[in-house]
């Protein structure tokens, strides 16, 4: 059997906006409750940051910046964990549960952010990998 790679299980494109995009538009793209995350890119699509309601909330809203002229570059988290889309997906699967990780950014070896990954995925495609139990005999 040859092995899954995070590649063939990451959710790919997610919401991306460039670092000079105002934290407002991340607050319109994080308005859809299935976007969890906003991820900030330079021109070449390389992963600079992360934009969440929590960040908006802490470095702008609670700062009193003004969200329209406040720019991602200013207030974007840098990305703590990210993974390579060509790890394998155990080694993928380990690496989050070890560190408590739900979703992580998924970059190329250049730095460009194609997809995200998130433990629920991995795990349910590593089940269906795994042969069917054998019956008990009884």
């Amino acid at each position: 059997m040859v092995a899954q790679v995070v590649r063939e299980a990451m959710v790919p494109e997610p919401t991306t906006l460039g670092a000079g995009a105002s934290a407002q538009e991340a607050g319109e793209c994080l308005g859809n409750p299935d976007v969890r995350a906003v991820f900030v890119t330079d021109d070449a699509g390389r992963l600079l940051g992360v934009i969440t309601r929590k960040t908006l909330v802490r470095e702008v809203v609670a700062a009193g910046r003004d969200p329209r002229s406040t720019t991602l570059r200013e207030v974007a988290e840098p990305p703590y964990h990210t993974l390579d889309a060509s790890l394998e997906l155990d080694a993928a699967f380990r690496f989050l549960e070890e560190h408590d990780l739900e979703r992580v950014p998924v970059i190329e070896p250049d730095g460009r952010l194609v997809g995200v990954i998130s433990r629920a995925i991995v795990q349910r495609r590593l089940a269906e990998d795994e042969p069917p139990e054998e019956p008990i005999e009884l």
